[in-house]
């Protein structure tokens, strides 16, 4: 018995949506308050023609704007955001949005479908859906580790008959010979 098991989670699966947008032309301020309606670290930017082009996250403006005593009210969101904005598919498998993340040292990413943001996938998003991922794990090692016992001889003694034998096989939880296996 052959079972293939290639169950992939994919962004769609796991990724926010909609997503919450500034103009870059708006202040860093506006952006500030925006963000913190909506309960989020970061937020997104578009242009004139509703285009994704950037991102301003917390750390963007406590570095670039607080710490360095700019006034937010005068800052337009463009002078501290991070560009160009690195997206990734929905249909990507999240283990390729976890290696752009980390290639990229970024926690976000915006989901792109067909020249629109669909949506964000972020780590907190991906640690959410960890318990799923790990089930699927678990059950893949289930199905593998079920079908290797099975199908593997092993050099042993059988426990019905103590008899020593090159070709043990795993049966309801006993290593049975050949004999054994045939009753």
């Amino acid at each position: 018995m052959d079972l293939e098991f290639r169950r992939t989670l994919i962004v769609r699966e796991a990724m926010s949506s909609p997503v919450v947008t500034v103009s870059e032309n708006d202040s860093t301020a506006n952006a500030a308050r925006v963000m913190k309606e909506h309960g989020i670290g970061a937020i997104f930017v578009h242009d004139g023609e509703s285009r994704p082009v950037g991102i301003v996250t917390e750390r963007d403006l406590v570095y670039r704007v607080i710490a360095e005593g700019r006034p937010p009210g005068e800052i337009k969101v463009e002078e501290v955001m991070s560009s160009p904005l690195v997206t990734v598919d929905p249909e990507a498998s999240l283990e390729d949005a976890m290696a752009l993340m980390g290639i990229n040292d970024i926690r976000r990413l915006g989901v792109v479908y067909r020249g629109s943001l669909e949506g964000v996938i972020s780590n907190k998003d991906i640690i959410r859906i960890m318990p799923t991922i790990i089930e699927i794990v678990r059950e893949r090692s289930k199905i593998q580790s079920g079908d290797r016992a099975a199908g593997q001889s092993i050099v042993g003694y059988c426990d019905r008959c103590e008899m020593y034998t090159t070709n043990l096989r795993s049966v309801a939880g006993e290593f049975l010979c050949e004999d054994c296996r045939a009753e």
